[in-house]
């Protein structure tokens, strides 16, 4: 290893899903910088699917990583001979799509005989409140709230966690995307229910705070679900529909968006408080919404609980998040990935570690 766990530079992946991103991340005395940043979106040609398709995403994967990669080295006016690791998603995501920035990471590693991290894209979210000029510090507990994850994990270490609730259906970013498409707006959800719900009454329609039983009683008392909800939007619209007049798109959206954040921000507080942690950060592309960021900010002030939000350019799916997270594991010194690691679906957070070990899970 060449990399003085002090100090180190990090050429970071991410096409776990639909987007292409490169980043080149260092970290300096325990401060991270993001020296360059590039993101190709493909949310525009999955939009006439509805969703994303596959592979499409990982031909535009292969198409836009030569060209990101060059971008992102020439923006950060370093080459490869100043980077001191690798690191790309492995886990979990679209396979075929995770192959392709695999893939081109261990090649470049190989080449040039860098260290290789093989990163768990959650772990990348949660590493993305590094990101900030003035990060908190362990233990917290985290809010992940995306397209396909909403979970509440205890950070105790950066690279230690312990989920403490979770969806037991739709993600509530998923949510979003087939209320979006419920009430005739465009892909993906979160974006298109924001814009429009800002001039809407949040309070015309009630809507259920989906809560999941316990086998003998009573409710887990920080997890979710947002079927229910999602449900609900459903039978608004038939009903509404059957009046043959225009939907009230605005108060339907604002009235969704509403419990959602409800939904997210009683729960998480409560789980803070309970577990005594003094700060609660707010990771993943749903945290770039301007309601849930409000009434978060408010609720953490009534209870005297710190709120963090990663930067909201790091919200969504990109690759300094994946360095923040590569950083985490350098710093604590000999951390790397073998060069055979493969991909994977769906893996565990908790067993993240797995993905430095010798013997490849994978």
């Amino acid at each position: 290893m060449r990399y003085n766990p002090t100090r180190a530079t990090v050429l970071a992946l991410e096409t776990s899903c639909d987007e292409s991103a490169v980043a080149v991340v260092s970290l300096e005395q325990g401060k991270m910088e993001v020296i360059s940043s590039r993101i190709a979106s493909q949310a525009e040609e999955h939009a006439q699917w509805g969703g994303v398709v596959p592979e499409i995403a990982s031909r535009r994967h292969v198409e836009a990583l030569p060209s990101l990669l060059g971008a992102a080295l020439q923006d950060a006016s370093i080459s490869l001979e100043g980077v001191d690791a690798v690191a790309a998603t492995v886990a979990p995501g679209l396979c075929g799509s995770l192959l392709v920035g695999s893939i081109t990471a261990r090649t470049i590693s190989a080449l040039h005989s860098l260290p290789f991290l093989g990163v768990h894209h959650l772990e990348g979210h949660l590493a993305s409140v590094r990101l900030l000029k003035d990060p908190p510090i362990p233990p917290y507990l985290v809010l992940l709230v995306s397209g396909g994850h909403t979970e509440l994990i205890r950070v105790a270490e950066y690279t230690k966690f312990i989920r403490l609730g979770r969806s037991h259906d739709d993600a509530a970013g998923e949510a979003f995307d087939k209320v979006a498409r419920l009430l005739g707006l465009s892909y993906p959800g979160g974006p298109a229910i924001q814009k429009v719900a800002k001039n809407g009454d949040h309070k015309r329609f009630s809507f259920p705070k989906g809560r999941v039983s316990k086998p003998g009683g009573g409710f887990y008392p920080y997890d979710f679900s947002f079927s229910g909800l999602k449900t609900a939007v459903l039978r608004e619209v038939q009903a509404l529909s059957e009046l043959e007049k225009p939907l009230p798109v605005e108060d339907l959206a604002a009235s969704f968006e509403q419990v959602v954040a409800e939904v997210l921000v009683e729960r998480s507080m409560r789980c803070a408080l309970n577990e005594e942690l003094a700060d609660l950060v707010v990771v993943g592309g749903v945290a770039a919404n301007k309601r849930l960021r409000g009434l978060m900010h408010s609720r953490g002030l009534e209870f005297s609980v710190g709120v963090h939000f990663a930067p909201i350019e790091f919200c969504t799916d990109n690759a300094a998040m994946v360095g923040a997270a590569a950083l985490n594991r350098l710093e604590l010194g000999g951390y790397n990935s073998s060069l055979q690691l493969g991909v994977s679906a769906r893996w565990p957070l908790e067993q993240a570690e797995a993905l430095y070990q010798p013997q490849e899970p994978f």
